[in-house]
């Protein structure tokens, strides 16, 4: 094949990627635009057939009249809104289901992950069915760093998976899956569950490293102790349900 082939054939390859991309928002007033735009450029860069889908888990700010201002403005973009703060889990499952093209990408709409590291992750999604990224420099305090390492390594003997980081929010997936998989989780334990469950029915995960960058505005919530409570609290039942054949 020529360059000029080549080149061609990388066009038409790029021309056809079809994608849902999703954010979980939570209180990100000052980060959900920029989160939003720069996805949009980066799908624009791919000629990507894409959609873009900012998921308000019932922020108390601006985040949800920030996201309908962005939607108004592009037809790609389109907006589920929670009226209560229903969890982390919850605001993944409404944007798994709000996902309508063929390949389903989501990170958390802090702005902590740079998506021009996305389009390297559309090659591996040929090879198998989830790229579950990791975080290279993890910029968490030691604490917060700690203890997602003993929950990794918690999860992945109970559930025989090989993960680097479970929850890193940088993951890519074939969208049929979330056909085939009935998830439950509300909180915390959603990555979990999902491979857990998609790994159970045959699908194939890769891993990939990121970076991670510090966040410039806004609060955590992630390590509230609420948070980690209601996350044991699935986890013990995610275990039982699964180790009984459901």
């Amino acid at each position: 094949m020529d360059k000029s082939s080549a080149n061609l054939a990388e066009s038409k390859q790029g021309s056809a990627v079809s994608i849902s991309v999703f954010f979980p928002c939570y209180n990100e007033q000052d980060n959900v635009r920029r989160t939003a735009e720069q996805a949009i450029g980066v799908l624009e860069k791919l000629k990507a057939d894409y959609e873009v889908i900012i998921v308000d888990d019932g922020s108390s700010d601006a985040t949800g009249q920030i996201a309908d201002g962005i939607a108004s403005q592009n037809s790609r973009v389109k907006v589920v809104h929670h009226p209560t703060n229903r969890g982390y889990g919850a605001a993944l499952q409404s944007g798994f289901k709000a996902a309508t093209k063929e390949l389903v990408f989501y990170t958390d709409g802090d702005g902590q992950f740079d998506m021009k590291e996305m389009p390297p992750l559309l090659p591996l999604i040929k090879q198998y069915d989830i790229v579950s990224c990791y975080r290279l420099n993890r910029q968490d305090n030691l604490t917060r760093k700690i203890n997602a390492w003993c929950w990794t390594k918690l999860v992945c003997l109970l559930f025989g998976l090989r993960i680097r980081d479970i929850d890193c929010a940088f993951k890519l997936y074939k969208r049929e899956i979330f056909d085939k998989i009935k998830l439950v989780s509300l909180g915390a334990l959603i990555d979990t569950e999902v491979l857990a469950r998609a790994v159970r029915k045959g699908y194939t995960i890769t891993q990939k490293g990121v970076h991670h960058y510090p966040r410039v505005a806004g609060v955590q919530t992630g390590a509230k102790l609420k948070v980690i409570l209601r996350a044991f609290k699935e986890l013990f039942k995610l275990y039982g349900q699964m180790h009984s054949g459901n």
